[in-house]
């Protein structure tokens, strides 16, 4: 896999934090967490998407963050588990995957010593 799209993954996971963040935040601490994690989350979206199809990486990154943030309020934050927003969570997670998998990657892999 390019690590170009590692930091998409990884920029996705950091926005799964600053939306919690967004919600929650309630003190100096966990303002400036969030802000952090909009930063990294966005600098790595950024970065990834001068070499990689930007219209793919946005899609990856609002479809990863989103499921993650479901997911996060199902799991930490009381939201009711109901089947079909799973369902349509795991539609819209397939519909990211085949996006990523037809998308043509023409940057080759550079060898970063």
């Amino acid at each position: 896999m390019n690590t170009n799209w590692i930091k998409v993954f990884i920029a996705a996971f950091f926005e799964v934090f600053w939306v919690i963040g967004l919600k929650h935040a309630d003190d100096f601490w966990a303002w400036a967490g969030t802000v952090i994690a909009i930063i990294v989350s966005f600098y790595l979206m950024i970065i990834a998407g001068r070499e990689l199809p930007v219209g793919t990486v946005y899609a990856v990154f609002v479809g990863l963050g989103t499921a993650g943030t479901v997911f996060s309020d199902i799991l930490f934050f009381g939201e009711p588990f109901k089947i079909a927003k799973v369902l349509l969570i795991f539609a819209l997670l397939t519909g990211v995957i085949g996006l990523k998998l037809v998308t043509k990657d023409n940057t080759p892999e550079r060898n970063e010593n």
